[in-house]
């Protein structure tokens, strides 16, 4: 259901996006780094922003302390330009969303979901109203008499996510809420959150390790190593254009070739590839060496015809052709130095066979070049 054609009752849920500032954030609990480090970041007012990274990263440790439920050792969180770092969390008035639905089991769905509104000492009649909008929204009207024992797990999620909007919070932060679900409801979710997101209008944060559920959900992602955000934009600049060996990795598939880098080119052993400037990130210019990546998609095979000029390729032996539905999949090892390299080719081109020596080749603006 799109905000154009929303009934009176769900858009009286509908709130303004709070704007969220970090700046030089950090929590140390004493241990050899702080488990989280000088954090700058800005989230605009209504945007869908996930904290994306490997376990320890920082990533859960900062949704706390916008949360409130960790102190901020050093840095402010503000909150439409107002620092709230040392306020405690039920003044922030932020909605929290957690993998544990924590549902009051002796409750019905409609109570569990006024419970919020019940505390803040609301009218029974704005209670009936908002509850009915707010289950209309994660449509599950016609439960409102149900006990959580006789939901299924999405469904028990979805009162959980009821409950953290329907006292028109701040912001929602949300901390790995489709974790414990199997993958086909993790992916229906997903899509509901996005649809709820555009309905509710107000600022999401999302914490998540999975990188296709952060590709899909993010109009920006923050990805964080070991206390530190590594790089900020949307997923498709992430994935496009990563800034480092590690985001590059983190973010999908990708080959890497470990290269010295010139004026206009990168040196691989022997090999010179071409070096397009919008191609090189930042950091590169200084750095002693480098890696050019360049996703498995974008890799092109030359059988017996010549590779086109002006074009990066290298010569590797096939190891594994597997047939994966929407692509094929060509395993291959370089063949003076044994690193495996993967290409994506479309349904329908010359595969290989496997022992062949071919040349994989591909577009100079197709590849990155990133600092270690």
């Amino acid at each position: 259901m799109s905000t154009a054609t929303q009934s009176p009752e769900t858009s009286s849920i509908r709130t303004e996006g709070t704007h969220i500032s970090l700046s030089g954030v950090t929590k140390d609990y004493g241990l050899e780094r702080p488990a989280v480090a000088d954090v700058d970041l800005e989230i605009g007012g209504g945007e869908f922003v996930s904290f994306l990274g490997p376990s320890g990263s920082g990533k859960t440790t900062t949704l706390n302390m916008i949360a409130g439920l960790e102190t901020v050792t050093r840095g402010t969180v503000s909150l439409d330009g107002v620092d709230v770092s040392h306020l405690p969390a039920y003044k922030r008035n932020l909605g929290m969303l957690f993998q544990n639905y924590a549902l009051f089991p002796h409750m019905t769905v409609a109570q569990n979901v006024a419970y919020p509104l019940r505390e803040r000492k609301v009218g029974r009649a704005q209670i009936k109203e908002r509850v009915a909008a707010v289950l209309e929204l994660v449509q599950l009207t016609g439960r409102e008499a149900a006990l959580p024992k006789q939901l299924s797990g999405g469904q028990q999620q979805r009162v959980a996510l009821a409950r953290s909007i329907v006292f028109n919070p701040r912001a929602l932060l949300l901390d790995e809420p489709l974790g414990a679900l199997d993958k086909n409801l993790r992916a229906a979710l997903q899509l509901e959150l996005r649809r709820i997101h555009r309905e509710v209008g107000s600022t999401f944060v999302f914490v998540t390790h999975d990188q296709e559920e952060a590709m899909t959900l993010s109009d920006r992602i923050v990805l964080f190593r070991e206390g530190g955000v590594e790089q900020v934009g949307t997923p498709e600049e992430l994935y496009e254009r990563p800034n480092t060996l590690f985001a590059a990795r983190f973010l999908g598939d990708s080959n890497t070739f470990r290269v010295t880098p010139g004026a206009d080119h990168v040196s691989y052993g022997e090999l010179a590839w071409p070096a397009v400037p919008e191609t090189v990130a930042p950091g590169v210019a200084e750095a002693k060496s480098a890696y050019v990546v360049v996703r498995p998609e974008h890799m092109q095979v030359a059988h017996d015809e010549p590779v086109p000029a002006g074009t990066p390729s290298i010569s590797v032996r096939v190891h594994d052709v597997e047939y994966v539905g929407s692509f094929q999949r060509v395993v291959a090892r370089t063949t003076d130095r044994d690193e495996l390299i993967t290409a994506k080719l479309s349904p329908g081109s010359a595969t290989p066979d496997v022992g062949d020596e071919i040349k994989l080749w591909w577009r100079p603006q197709s590849q990155r070049i990133v600092i270690p």
